[in-house]
């Protein structure tokens, strides 16, 4: 056989690199080729709504195709999230949910349909909202420890929540469970009516998000007793933390998450990840996010991942202590 010649070689290289970019898959040369849903579990204007649309109005920028917001509330966020768990996984059917769908609610439901850990690709972290520790002016305290001492003289004392199982209610019980105390939850439909018992004295505490009290705040009706995070939050800048006034423990927040579906290739949570958490270092995006009382975190899907177990075993035993009944 006659050796192949000189001018045979190039084509012989040229026809090898052509199988081996056939054998890639064309989504990690070309995603995203169109629009990216996002289904968000809940109802269009609440917070985690609004902080998903800040951060993805800037990434939006950078990865070259928009993202359409598709809200699904319902059920604690479990029937989004469902919907999200049995979308294709092509990079193009994402889920921003939190810390009930995410975790708190795989103890507190019977039946979610999906498993949290199981059935999702963790991308990144959204926002979280550190947990303020809020007292009424009609409350006869200005501390948290005068908080506590006074809870201990008084069992029962109301506090609200935007309703069973939020990260609210679990906020409540797991500082019960810390130092002791025997609270009265009240659960709420409407934050609006929450807002006004707290001023008022009658629900005279909250474990709350910034934006569920701020009106309270900012009317002189309620004050801030502490943020639940490692660090002050920019828009409460004088109210000490937790670990400042001796709760080292006490670090808790409601948070959103961007998952995929089970079986999303690698490369595109990566890419997902690369272009979230580069928005999520974006200054006007910090900023946007401290006037809504939420912090950007960023995470590799790893460690991700890590976080949203370690939630999963945390709140399953605030629950579990709680007694709080399964729903379903």
């Amino acid at each position: 056989m006659q050796p192949a010649s000189r001018s045979a070689l190039p084509l012989f290289f040229v026809v090898c690199l052509a199988l081996l970019f056939a054998g890639t898959p064309a989504h990690a040369q070309e995603y995203p080729s169109r629009p990216i849903q996002v289904i968000v579990p809940f109802a269009g204007g609440s917070a985690s709504d609004v902080v998903t649309r800040i951060l993805l109005d800037r990434a939006a920028k950078t990865i070259g195709q928009p993202f359409v917001i598709d809200n699904r509330p319902g059920a604690g966020g479990n029937i989004g999230t469902l919907a999200g768990a049995r979308a294709t996984p092509d990079g193009y059917t994402l889920i921003a949910t939190g810390t009930g769908p995410a975790a708190a609610n795989k103890t507190l439901y019977r039946d979610l349909g999906y498993d949290p850990e199981k059935d999702f690709a963790p991308v990144s972290p959204i926002a979280i909202f550190p947990i303020v520790v809020t007292a009424s002016t009609k409350l006869p305290v200005n501390t948290l420890a005068e908080l506590i001492s006074y809870a201990k003289a008084h069992p029962g004392l109301n506090y609200g929540s935007v309703g069973i199982g939020s990260s609210q209610h679990l906020s409540g019980a797991y500082f019960e469970q810390l130092e002791g105390l025997s609270l009265t939850h009240v659960p709420y439909r409407n934050i609006a009516q929450y807002t006004t018992d707290l001023i008022a004295g009658v629900v005279p505490l909250g474990f709350q998000w910034l934006p569920n009290v701020l009106a309270a705040l900012n009317s002189g009706g309620a004050k801030a007793l502490a943020v639940a995070s490692k660090n002050r939050m920019a828009a409460l800048p004088n109210v000490a933390t937790t670990a400042e006034l001796g709760m080292p423990n006490y670090e808790v927040s409601g948070w959103f998450v961007m998952l995929a579906p089970h079986g999303t290739p690698q490369t595109i949570v990566d890419k997902l990840n690369h272009e979230l958490t580069a928005a999520l270092r974006d200054k006007s995006v910090q900023e946007k996010f401290a006037e809504q009382g939420a912090q950007g975190v960023a995470m590799s899907p790893q460690e991700l991942a890590a976080f949203i177990s370690s939630e999963i075993a945390k709140w399953a035993k605030v629950i579990t202590t709680a007694g709080i009944p399964q729903i379903q």
